[in-house]
């Protein structure tokens, strides 16, 4: 029994490595077969940067609309206005005619449909009458005298979809006036023709 574990000690020990000799599974600059092999790091460290960098170009891509995300915009207005990057782009060609403030209004519209708090509702429901109904505002959008007596009488007892026939009257007006202009503008080629370039680069 003594002799056996005397062999199995022998067999687990290994013997000393001569000089000069790198031991088993290190690379072949490191001789010391240590867990802090400079040239092991060196090599991590490349692979790690580059991984960061691919990981960096990838989130920058996430952020521009796709190639099919832009194109599916000339099917449909709806699945343009319900896309973020869509509208921004929209809001762009909008700015440059001078009337942001139909898309502004509407965006305003979709807020208060989800308020349930009455004192929000109030609050939020005076604010788009100032700002977008209101004759003396800089900003009143274009809404026709039935849809404006209308909101006149609500704002008595104001509630979250007080706004909602005047804001179909505006979605119609951007939808059928401006949103074909912006299918030919400038700003929504470009977008398409980058986008269509990046799909094309390597």
């Amino acid at each position: 029994m003594v002799e056996m574990r005397k062999r199995q000690a022998a067999h687990i020990e290994a013997p000393p490595q001569a000089p000069g000799q790198p031991r088993p599974n290190t690379c072949c600059l490191c001789w010391c077969g240590c867990c802090k092999c400079l040239w092991n790091e060196d090599r991590i460290e490349r692979s790690e940067r580059q991984t960061c960098k691919m990981d960096s170009i990838e989130a920058v891509e996430e952020q521009q609309p796709s190639l099919d995300e832009v194109l599916s915009w000339a099917r449909s207005f709806e699945m343009m206005l319900r896309s973020l990057e869509g509208r921004e782009v929209f809001r762009e060609f909008l700015r440059s005619e001078y009337s942001e403030d139909n898309l502004l209004f509407w965006l305003a519209c979709e807020e208060l449909k989800k308020e349930t708090d009455p004192a929000v509702v109030e609050e939020k429901s005076r604010i788009i009458y100032e700002d977008y109904v209101s004759i003396l505002s800089p900003k009143e959008v274009s809404l026709d005298s039935r849809v404006r007596e209308g909101i006149n009488q609500n704002l008595a007892e104001p509630s979250n979809l007080m706004y909602e026939e005047a804001q179909f009257q505006i979605y119609t007006l951007m939808h059928r006036d401006s949103f074909p202009r912006f299918l030919n503008s400038s700003v929504y080629r470009d977008l398409l023709a980058n986008r269509r370039r990046a799909c094309l680069d390597p």
